[in-house]
């Protein structure tokens, strides 16, 4: 599909125009309340996901997958599921191994690449539920996920998954790692940092035979985590196996559903790469939007119940049904 050149998403004020400030100022103010219910499901290699369900029995769900270290307590989870319930959508945000509020049982946590887990939700939704259609919804690390799933299942997708819709989504990985030392992203290296070690810390615990605690010394940059931590514990043979198995830009070209694709020029932890053009334009199922202005999963409209990226997932889903 040709690629979206103007992007619906209006010039912000002058003064929010930076995309740090919108990527954090809706972090730390925007508060959705959210009446969800929770549902566990156990996994068919011991482990267990929280579930998080906002369920009128509609005929339709939408299915919201976080970013790194989120949860579906986050306020762009929140805000999505908001405007598809309130528009009489069910809504399912799940959360990703360790991040419901306890720990995960198994050595292995969650990552970019991996689509075990989120098949295993949409299997026990098909088995359990009676649904017309389902859309897939995906924030950064969760957009990398939902865009991999989505190609690697390509034409074996059941049928009634119509779209599959990511934002600020780290396409090639390794990319987005590096941009992530510059000097301007400390405040989210430092963030993700203090929160994966603090995660290592009470994996370790459970399996102090498998993790070694003391190679957090060693770290001088984020490959460094990969290495002795994102990789081994994951399942993958290095850093550079584990980006090239978690970069979606690499199984993107398998998908047959229509899928957009929003990543703001601005965000502060993407780079050009992680919006693939050349694959884009010239597939006929992947739209992609790059406006100029949005921070990471930003995309606020002032003076607006919801953000510009909420409903720019209602229309997109709404125009190509």
């Amino acid at each position: 599909m040709p690629i979206i050149q103007q992007s619906s998403y209006p010039k912000p004020p002058v003064y929010l125009r930076s995309g740090h400030l919108q990527t954090i100022l809706p972090a730390m103010f925007r508060d959705i309340p959210i009446p969800y219910e929770r549902e566990r499901i156990e996994l068919n290699d011991g482990d267990f996901l929280d579930l998080d369900w906002l369920d009128a029995g509609a005929s339709r769900l939408v299915v919201l997958s976080h970013g790194l270290e989120g949860s579906s307590d986050r306020q762009y989870v929140k805000g999505m599921a908001n405007l598809f319930f309130q528009r009489n959508w069910d809504v399912l945000a799940w959360n990703c191994r360790s991040c419901s509020g306890e720990m995960n049982r198994a050595l292995r946590l969650y990552n970019h690449g991996d689509i075990d887990d989120i098949g295993e939700v949409i299997d026990h939704v098909l088995q359990t539920k009676s649904y017309e259609q389902i859309v897939l919804v995906g924030f950064s690390m969760g957009g990398s996920i939902t865009l991999k799933y989505m190609g690697v299942h390509g034409k074996e997708l059941p049928d009634i998954i119509s779209h599959g819709i990511a934002y600020s989504t780290p396409c090639d990985l390794a990319d987005s790692i590096k941009i992530l030392e510059k000097p301007s992203n400390w405040l989210y290296r430092n963030k993700f940092m203090r929160n994966l070690k603090a995660k290592i810390s009470l994996k370790a615990a459970q399996f102090p035979d498998k993790i070694d605690l003391a190679k957090f010394d060693d770290i001088k940059e984020w490959r460094d985590f990969d290495e002795h931590f994102s990789a081994p514990i994951n399942g993958y043979d290095s850093p550079e196996d584990f980006y090239e198995q978690a970069s979606a830009k690499n199984f993107m070209g398998g998908v047959n559903r229509p899928v957009l694709l929003v990543n703001a020029q601005n965000d502060p932890i993407l780079t050009p790469a992680c919006s693939p053009e050349a694959l884009c334009e010239a597939h006929p199922h992947l739209f992609l939007e790059t406006p100029r202005y949005g921070g990471h999963v930003g995309f606020g409209l002032k003076g607006h119940a919801h953000t510009w990226s909420e409903q720019r997932a209602w229309e997109f889903v709404q125009s190509s049904n």
